[in-house]
């Protein structure tokens, strides 16, 4: 019986076509696919010139058409970017990128990221129809380099390929961060012949001086860890007997590098070796860092110091404060005097805002702050290096890169407006008469005329460069970390000592 029922409904010509299409349907329908996958390649594509390099999930490239690299953050002011490109007529303009990590996870990256973008785009809006009809017009793009830079190498090739055809990328700004991979990725786009202007770059290091030529056609806006630290020691008067520093031993970091070699040399003659600590590869990273802080702030209160000099990243900076806001000798002040990175306390949810209560100063050279240039009772502002004019007039245009009012404290959209406001004055000198863009190679040999009545006349003060590229005697706004997290503008401070003459002409360094 059970024979007979096997062969009439499993054995018949209709039984044995349809168990065979089941079973082409199970083992067909993944040897498709699988075969469609191995014949044509997975799509990783992000945008226009944006895509996903193998093992990243990060878009990575080149766009100015309004894509934000997937952060909700840039929507906004990419969106504005698009829209004032859009207005520009093919052969009209030229184009700068700005080069930033646009995709970095660290949320104090990312604020400086948004902040530099604004900034760029409302100089790129006066550019283009506050200057007299000036030409060539701007063209801005967003160039990401992804999480720590990593993928910088792919972007600047894209850049490179840029220079010709509708294009004409004749600048690059941006490059924000004094890392090994913005090294390389300078050396790339200069040896190119890529004019480069940075925004807040500051180890002495990613910069050309007398004797070597590294970056040629590198300008900078920021002054060097050399400068701030002769600022702040200008300004701080610190006694070298009751002084220590604390350092990171990481290598290959130049901002930190430099800045612990500025320090040094404003501390000779003092009783202490410095304090070490290692930061993880990634400084953004917690690490363990937290821990050496506790230890050492139980050696800080053996001391006689009253000025501690920090020479590290705003992540182990934030736990240092935190430490020794809990140290054991709270009866006893100090004064903590740092770099630029301090500017992204202000930002740092983790910040202990109670350790500025225990008798705890914290002060950084910041790179620019909207109260240098505003006149205060007890506080003119200086005659040269800067001026209200030039202030106010970035005040209005930055009021256009977003709904919301602009952060402007940590001075990152100033900053950037100054990067750019110096890439275009480059562009257009080197744009002959009735020509309608400059060649590539007439706009990095700009750099040495900008200064004098050359200058550029910057929202965080004057713009002098000298034969390297790089600013004299840059104003260097001191600012306090007030107890409540606010940054609160103490003083300008200037590298010489002094506010530059009103020729701004820097000296021979023969």
């Amino acid at each position: 019986m059970a024979n007979r029922l096997r062969n009439r409904y499993l054995y018949t010509p209709r039984q044995k076509l349809f168990a065979g299409l089941i079973a082409l349907l199970v083992l067909g329908v993944p040897l498709f696919y699988g075969i469609r996958a191995w014949v044509t390649p997975e799509d990783r594509s992000c945008a226009a010139d944006v895509e996903r390099p193998q093992g990243s999930t990060e878009c990575v490239g080149v766009n100015g058409d309004g894509y934000a690299f997937g952060v909700a953050d840039l929507a906004e002011i990419a969106g504005l970017i698009q829209r004032e490109n859009a207005t520009l007529k093919p052969d009209t303009y030229a184009t700068v990128a700005v080069l930033l990590p646009l995709t970095s996870p660290d949320a104090g990256m990312r604020i400086k990221v948004l902040h530099e973008l604004q900034g760029a785009y409302a100089l790129q809006h006066r550019a283009n129809h506050e200057s007299n009809s000036e030409t060539p017009k701007i063209r801005l793009v967003l160039a990401n380099t992804g999480k720590g830079n990593a993928h910088w190498q792919s972007t600047v090739e894209q850049l490179k390929g840029m220079t010709d055809g509708p294009a004409r990328l004749r600048a690059v700004t941006g490059v924000a961060t004094s890392s090994n991979e913005i090294r390389q990725a300078v050396a790339a786009l200069t040896g190119a012949g890529i004019a480069v202007v940075g925004t807040t770059i500051t180890a002495d290091d990613i910069a050309n001086g007398p004797g070597h030529n590294k970056y040629p056609g590198l300008a900078r806006v920021s002054p060097t860890n050399s400068d701030e630290a002769k600022a702040l020691a200008h300004f701080g008067k610190v006694n070298a007997a009751k002084a220590l520093l604390v350092q990171d031993t990481r290598n290959g970091d130049h901002y930190t590098d430099t800045l612990k070699a500025a320090f040094s040399a404003s501390l000779k003659g003092a009783p202490y070796e410095p304090q070490l600590f290692t930061s993880p590869p990634d400084p953004t990273e917690e690490g363990t860092t937290a821990n050496t802080f506790r230890q050492i702030t139980h050696l800080i209160c053996d001391t006689r110091a009253e000025t501690v000099f920090f020479a590290g990243r705003h992540t182990q900076l934030r736990q240092f404060i935190n430490a020794l806001g809990a140290r054991g000798c709270t009866e006893r002040p100090f004064t903590i005097l740092t770099g630029d990175e301090g500017s992204y306390l202000g930002n740092d949810a983790q910040l202990n805002r109670a350790a500025l209560k225990a008798r705890l100063t914290v002060r950084y050279a910041s790179l620019a702050h909207p109260d240098a240039w505003r006149p205060a009772p007890g506080r003119p502002v200086p005659a040269t290096g800067g001026s209200t004019v030039a202030y106010d007039t970035f005040v209005g245009d930055i009021a256009r890169a977003a709904k919301k009012p602009v952060a402007l404290a940590d001075g990152q959209a100033i900053v950037a407006y100054d990067a750019m406001a110096t890439a275009v004055h480059a562009i257009r000198q080197a744009t002959p008469d009735k020509a309608a863009y400059p060649e590539l190679a007439d706009v990095p040999v700009q750099w040495p005329q900008v200064k004098g009545s050359l200058r550029v006349q910057g929202a965080s003060g004057w713009i002098c460069l000298d034969n390297f590229g790089n600013p004299y005697n840059k104003a260097v706004p001191i600012v306090e970390l007030a107890q409540d997290g606010t940054q609160r503008f103490v003083a300008i401070a200037w590298p010489e000592g002094k506010p530059p003459a009103e020729s701004c002409l820097p000296p021979s360094k023969g």
